[in-house]
């Protein structure tokens, strides 16, 4: 699909150094692409918000202490 955008010359210019005038395309597409994915990570991670309530965790009395059994409870970690 085509798609008519306006960019300023400063930054297209910075485009052409960057990808090369011929592979423009390519490159936007690319950039659009990263754009959404960490635009759809953003909304993951803010519909999570608030998910664990803020007391009542293992953690809650000893946090170092927990990392240390969690650590030592895996048989795959050496140390």
């Amino acid at each position: 699909m085509r798609l008519h955008i306006t960019l300023s010359d400063e930054l297209v210019a910075e485009l052409d150094r960057r990808a090369g005038a011929r592979r423009r395309s390519r490159f936007i597409a690319e950039m659009i692409k990263r754009g959404l994915d960490d635009e759809r990570r953003w909304d993951d991670i803010e519909s999570a918000l608030g998910a664990l309530p803020e007391s009542g965790h293992a953690w809650d009395s000893d946090p170092a202490g927990w990392v240390r059994e969690q650590r030592s409870s895996d048989p795959r970690r050496v140390g």
